[in-house]
């Protein structure tokens, strides 16, 4: 017997409505959630045992992308069953994931799944958000222990600078100044990633405390469920490296006189000395464990409890840092909180390819390779929520190596297919516009190393990379990740280029990216309950100031995008023709448009704007496509002289191809100045001849001379024309099949 329930409250101009006890009966807590016609159910269950040998909290979220929900079938021929995710539910999936993580309990150790399906999508009410509060309800209601409940919103932006709270895809397309969403509270920013169109900080704080304002009646609807049928929450569980057989006190004991010991040899083995680099970073984490170690032996402590503190190190080295950040503005490596590390900036490493850079800050390292291609190289995007084509791609790979480990080759991971997208998201707002420059764009950032935001280092790549490789940017764009250590008593201070130690409890990695003129992308994700306003707003500014540094010591390299492309970069050429004329270009079945691609070996595409594009590296095969385009789409004009070949032979006169799809004719009378009696007299078929055009009638037929083109015989005079006595005439036609009429003349 079901037990339904539902919530409701009218929000942004539209019903969103929560449902319960319907779906997903053997889930710890099952909830739907509408928003217009756009449907997501969140589904959460927690395990009952705890996973042992872990020292993270397990938590898994999947967006499970339906193209039912959308009304399609999926476009394969052989495969019709949805398969890999898109990179589009992946994303959705990492917004709810960064959203809901940091208000769970870490010391966790149960798995917990929550996993959004989507039932119903409408293109207009963005899923993403409808899974957050979906997510969000599930977990609120359920027995998972964890501090929401929160929501979330997109932002848009009206073209006078108003705000639009779940701004529409149509809005978005009509104006794309801001893309925005925001999760958390009134009060407090959980996470917030944006697109913008170098948007000045001022407008994007305001648009975030603005937008996380618009969250409290969805917080209120959540709450006013539980409070209906929201069920007690677990007891935050053993964790999984506890021993139940032991006394809990004993472990207890352990973590405690491990806190102690890190805490004792702060001066002796973190702040000894400046740690620069990654490698003396983890040496001094290792001579700490192995000191902790002897100190558990020496107290007596049993050698099968000692993972139990020595699996904490990493943290209470992290807390120790932090503290002296706090207390002394020190940071390990001995900058200042506002200080950049070293930078080492170079274009043109690679000599084959389109364009190349590297970018390093401190360990971390990328190197951008910029490949450029024809129209037709562009991604065809068919997803449940999007359509069309991407011009632009930004690929981001990391490997083992890059951390310095061992591990296993497969694909690129959702961490790597996110850092990409903000890369990319990062520079589309520069991007010269495609009737400007035609080419498919295609980056790829190799993480070389990594040891604090390489998201931000291929963004600052990519940007070298292309000017290097003659992309007409507008603009120069650079990125910088912004940490924060704060505790709970309230304090804190923002850090300028956060790098690993640095990244620990109470801390964030707030990423932003930008021109010298304003903001083009940021994400955030937090290690604490929320951040507050003032928090937000410092680090915006601090932020721009690092930017223009960075933007400074890019521009030492390379000042603006080349003036020519590589000479290894295909070349495109554009010609314009009547849209009525592309049939003419493709031919029956793309008879004539293979043609060309076969004997020229350039790629052609053609827009329905009549926008004809030709790609090839080889001049030569550069003319002869163009010449043989502008042949095709000509419009022929009276006086205008061609060559062209006799295709057909009548008594009244021959047919002449003087284009690919346009013949003309060459009454028998405009031959020769000298009487001819009939064309096969003189002419065979295929023979090549020079005609001028003497007229096109208002039919549109082309007639032609020959005789125009050769001297006039001396003393020529033009026989008298004898009286029209009606009747006789012929019919011709173009190749393409019009058909043409008219008259011979009649000799006594």
């Amino acid at each position: 017997m079901l037990d339904i329930k539902k919530w409701s409250t009218t929000w942004g101009g539209r019903e969103l409505e929560l449902e319960t006890g319907r779906y997903a009966l053997q889930s710890d807590m099952a909830v739907t959630v509408r928003y217009g016609d756009t449907v997501i159910m969140a589904t959460v269950v927690k395990s009952d045992s705890i996973r042992e040998g872990i020292d993270y909290f397990p938590l898994l979220v999947s967006f499970e992308e339906k193209l039912y929900a959308a009304g399609k079938i999926k476009g394969s021929r052989f495969i019709k069953r949805e398969g890999r995710p898109s990179d589009e539910s992946i994303l959705t999936g990492r917004i709810v994931d960064r959203s809901i993580r940091p208000l769970f309990d870490e010391r966790i150790r149960n798995d917990i799944q929550v996993v959004l399906t989507a039932l119903s999508v409408d293109g207009e009410n963005d899923a993403a958000i409808t899974s957050l509060i979906a997510a969000s309800a599930a977990l609120t209601l359920s027995r998972i222990p964890w501090a929401g409940p929160i929501a979330g919103a997109r932002i848009g932006r009206t073209p006078d600078g108003e705000f639009i709270l779940n701004v529409t895809r149509k809005e978005l397309d009509e104006n794309r100044d801001l893309d925005l969403i925001v999760a958390g509270t009134p009060d407090a920013l959980v996470m917030t990633e944006a697109a913008a169109y170098e948007v000045p900080e001022t407008v994007i704080f305001d648009a975030m405390k603005w937008g996380c304002a618009q969250l409290q009646p969805v917080v209120d609807l959540i709450e006013q469920a539980r409070k209906e049928v929201g069920v007690p929450k677990d007891a935050v569980p053993l964790l999984a490296n506890d021993d139940p057989s032991v006394d809990d006190s004993v472990e207890d004991h352990v973590r405690t006189a491990v806190r102690e010991y890190v805490a004792g040899v702060a001066e002796s083995h973190i702040f000894d000395s400046i740690k620069v680099n990654r490698k003396e970073r983890y040496a001094m984490i290792d001579a700490i464990k192995a000191g902790a170690k002897k100190m558990l032996t020496e107290k007596g402590f049993d050698e099968g409890v000692h993972k139990v503190g020595l699996s904490e190190i990493k943290l209470y080295v992290s807390m120790e840092i932090s503290k002296r950040i706090l207390e002394k503005k020190q940071r390990l490596d001995g900058r200042s909180l506002t200080d950049i590390r070293e930078l080492i900036v170079d274009v043109d490493l690679l000599p084959r390819v389109h364009g190349s850079a590297m970018f390093m800050r401190g360990d971390t390292q990328a190197l951008s390779i910029v490949t450029l291609g024809a129209p037709g190289d562009v991604q065809t995007l068919d997803s449940m929520e999007e359509d069309g084509t991407k011009r632009y791609m930004h690929h981001y790979n990391d490997a083992p190596y890059t951390y310095g480990e061992v591990q296993p080759m497969r694909g690129p991971s959702r961490r790597a297919i996110g850092h990409g997208a903000l890369a990319e998201r990062a520079l589309e707002p520069v991007l010269p516009p495609e009737e400007e420059f035609p080419y498919a764009i295609r980056v790829v950032s190799e993480i070389m190393g990594s040891n604090g935001s390489s998201s931000m280092a291929s963004t600052c790549g990519s940007s070298l990379s292309l000017m290097a490789a003659g992309v007409p940017l507008k603009k120069p764009v650079a990125g910088i990740a912004m940490g924060l250590a704060s505790d709970d008593k309230g304090n804190w201070h923002v850090l300028t280029d956060l790098q690993d130690v640095e990244d620990g409890p109470g801390g964030m990695d707030f990423k932003i990216t930008g021109t010298s003129d304003g903001i083009t992308a940021v994400q955030m994700d937090t290690k604490t309950f929320g951040l507050t306003w003032d928090i937000v707003e410092q680090t915006l500014s601090q932020a721009q100031d690092a930017r223009m540094r960075i933007l400074a010591v890019m521009n030492e390299k390379i000042t603006e995008p080349r003036a020519e492309l590589s000479p290894y970069a295909p070349r495109i050429e554009t010609v314009i023709i009547d849209p009525e004329k592309i049939g003419d270009i493709i031919g029956p079945g793309g008879k004539i448009i293979k043609k060309i691609t076969e004997e020229t070996g350039a790629t052609i595409d053609i827009e329905q704007d009549g926008r004809v594009m030709i790609t090839t590296n080889d001049s030569e095969a550069m003319k002869k496509a163009r010449e043989w385009i502008e042949m095709l789409t000509k419009e022929v004009q009276a006086g205008e002289e061609y060559e062209g070949k006799v295709v057909r032979l009548e008594d009244f006169g021959a047919f002449v191809q003087i284009l690919p799809n346009k013949d003309g004719l060459v009454h028998v009378s405009e031959i020769a100045w000298s009487h001819v009696n009939k064309p096969g007299d003189v002419l065979n078929m295929g023979d090549i001849v020079k005609v001028k055009v003497k007229e096109i009638d208002n039919l549109g037929r082309v007639n032609l001379s020959m005789k125009a083109l050769l001297p006039k015989p001396e003393g020529y005079v033009e026989a008298p024309r004898p009286p029209r006595t009606g009747g006789g005439g012929f019919r011709g036609g173009d190749r393409g099949g019009d058909r043409r009429g008219g008259f011979s003349k009649r000799r006594p």
